[in-house]
C-alpha cells in the first residue's frame, strides 16, 4: 500500500499542514495512518483536540530505531500511510525515505525554503542509491497567494519548476484560514464550522486538487514499475 512521506530539511515549510490537510483528504475514501515523526508531535496534539476523520488514526512514532517497523506494520493495516518527519536531516528521514513510495516535499516561494527543498530532494535520491531503487519525490509548493504572488515568489517557482529531474506539483496548498484552523480546533476540513472559518470549501477543493495528483502520480509509477 501506498506509503507517502512529507520531509523538508528545513522547518516552517508546511510541512505538516500539507501532512494533515492530505491524510484527512484520503481519509474520505480510504483508511489511513498518519505517523507523526517529528519530535515536536504537532499531528497527536492535533489529534486530541476533537475526533480525527473517522478512516484517520495518529500514531506517535519511536523514533529512528522503530519508525521502518511502524511503517511496515501500518502499510500491513491501510491503504495509505503518511509520515510526517521532522524539519531536519536525520536518519529518522532516511529510514522512512528509503520505506516511501514517494516523498512530498513542501516548500515555501521563499529561498531558503527552495534550498532546503533541493537538499532534501538530494537526500532523497542518496536513499534511493541505498536501497537500490529510484524513489519518486515531488515538490508541493504552500502558503501561495491565491491571488497576486509577488515578483520573488513567482521567481522562486519558475526556478524550481526549471530545474532538471525536479517535479513540482501543478496545484498548491494555498494559504487559507482553513488549513491554520485545524491546528486549533482538530477535526478536518469539513468538520470545520463556516460560521467560524473563511473559505472552507476553497479548502476542501484545493486539498482534493493536491491528493489527485499524488494518486495519479503514484498510480503512474505502479504502471511503469509493471
Amino acid at each position: 500500500m501506498p506509503i507517502i512521506s512529507f520531509a523538508n530539511s528545513k522547518g516552517g515549510s508546511g510541512k505538516s499542514t500539507s501532512a494533515l490537510v492530505i491524510a484527512c483528504e484520503l481519509a474520505e475514501a480510504a483508511d489511513v495512518i498518519l505517523i507523526d515523526a517529528d519530535p515536536r508531535r504537532p499531528l497527536v496534539a492535533w489529534s486530541v483536540l476533537s475526533a480525527p476523520p473517522t478512516r484517520l488514526r495518529v500514531i506517535s512514532s519511536g523514533g529512528e530505531r522503530t519508525i521502518q517497523d511502524e511503517i511496515d506494520k501500518a502499510a500491513g493495516e491501510v491503504p495509505f500511510v503518511i509520515v510526517d518527519l521532522e524539519g531536519m536531516a536525520s536518519q529518522l528521514a532516511t529510514f522512512a525515505m528509503s520505506a516511501s513510495d514517494l516523498v512530498v516535499v513542501p516548500a515555501q516561494e521563499q529561498h531558503q525554503d527552495a534550498q532546503a527543498a533541493i537538499d532534501t530532494l538530494g537526500a532523497v535520491k542518496r536513499a534511493g542509491r541505498a536501497s537500490r531503487r529510484e524513489i519518486p519525490a515531488v515538490v508541493l509548493l504552500t502558503r501561495t497567494r491565491a491571488a497576486v504572488k509577488s515578483r520573488t515568489a513567482r521567481h522562486i517557482g519558475e526556478q524550481l519548476r526549471s530545474l532538471a529531474g525536479v517535479l513540482v506539483l501543478k496545484t498548491e496548498l494555498v494559504e487559507r484560514d482553513a488549513f491554520a484552523a485545524l491546528f486549533s480546533s482538530g477535526g478536518g476540513l469539513r468538520q470545520l464550522d463556516p460560521q467560524e472559518v473563511n473559505g472552507i470549501d476553497k479548502a476542501i477543493a484545493n486539498a482534493s486538487g493536491i491528493s489527485h495528483e499524488i494518486i495519479e502520480i503514484l498510480r503512474s509509477e505502479r504502471e511503469a514499475a509493471t
